[in-house]
């Protein structure tokens, strides 16, 4: 924890307000200022991750330290990815993803442009996903740059029995060729052959480790494939799958504005963004907490 902590007032348990923005997932915490929160606080907090997969916390003024500091509360962080050039974005500060459209002598700061970034789970190609990630406001467009969340928990749910059961038990290979973006990963060569891409293999269906609640793992659609499945076959399958994806009544979209932090769980949500004017500011500045287990 860092001195700047220490130096606020603690925020008491009792004045923390949870205040849900959809029946199936995501709550705003209005709690003041993230970086005095003392442990009684903090637990309130982690139940409402819980409860809610997505959590926004307003008006915060935060520096990478205290970003840093607030999201290993939660656990050990990740290195952020190489953006797209092959360099770290912020100096003295690698766990700091930088998400911009911004360019600076003609050099992108961050990733992911200005383009749709689509519906995915962050990192999920690896052996051992990320289990959260968190994203803070500093600069945003006038519209556009909307970011939206769906419950995988309720995507399951929201199967057939039938479909339900076909599904039991199966596999599929999450991708590592391109990033949500639609970038090629640094360091590797493309290909949109989902039986011989890089990625790794995980459940279908999986239960969360920390509410034993069931959901639907897809990772993203590009190069996906479900092992052990005639590529067609798996092909219908899948876009059987993500038709459930799709559904407005599953999701949340989160309006943003400068000092918004949003954390998520990326064990049971995804998310996705929509397009913005490329003549317009966004910068974002992204943490991502450590998985503790593979996907089961």
């Amino acid at each position: 924890m860092t001195a700047s902590v220490h130096a606020q007032a603690p925020v008491a348990t009792e004045v923390i307000a949870v205040i849900p923005t959809t029946p199936v997932l995501g709550a705003e915490i209005r709690v003041g200022d993230l970086r005095s929160l003392d442990e009684a606080a903090f637990e309130r907090v982690l139940r409402a991750w819980h409860d809610h997969a997505v959590v926004l916390f307003r008006g915060q003024a935060l520096s990478d330290r205290d970003l840093v500091a607030f999201s290993r509360r939660f656990g050990d962080l990740d290195w952020a990815p190489i953006q797209e050039t092959g360099r770290r974005f912020v100096e003295g500060m690698p766990e700091i993803y930088i998400v911009s459209n911004v360019k600076v002598n003609g050099e992108p700061i961050g990733s992911l442009g200005d383009g749709e970034a689509v519906w995915h789970t962050d990192m999920s190609y690896l052996d051992m996903p990320p289990k959260a990630s968190m994203l803070y406001a500093l600069e945003i467009p006038t519209s556009g740059g909307n970011t939206s969340f769906c419950s995988m928990y309720a995507v399951y749910d929201a199967l057939p029995d039938a479909l339900k059961r076909r599904i039991a038990g199966l596999e599929i290979k999450h991708d590592g060729t391109y990033n949500s973006g639609g970038y090629v990963r640094q360091g590797v060569t493309a290909t949109d052959d989902p039986r011989t891409s890089p990625g790794a293999m995980h459940p279908l269906v999986c239960t969360h480790p920390d509410t034993g609640r069931r959901m639907l793992y897809l990772g993203r659609r590009r190069n996906a494939y479900i092992g052990g499945l005639e590529l067609a076959e798996s092909e219908a399958l899948l876009d059987e799958l993500w038709s459930y994806v799709e559904r407005p009544e599953l999701a949340w979209e989160h309006v943003w504005r400068v000092g918004d932090l949003v954390l998520w769980d990326n064990r049971c949500t995804m998310h996705r963004r929509d397009a913005f004017d490329p003549e317009q500011r966004r910068v974002m500045h992204r943490t991502q907490v450590k998985g503790e287990s593979a996907p089961a």
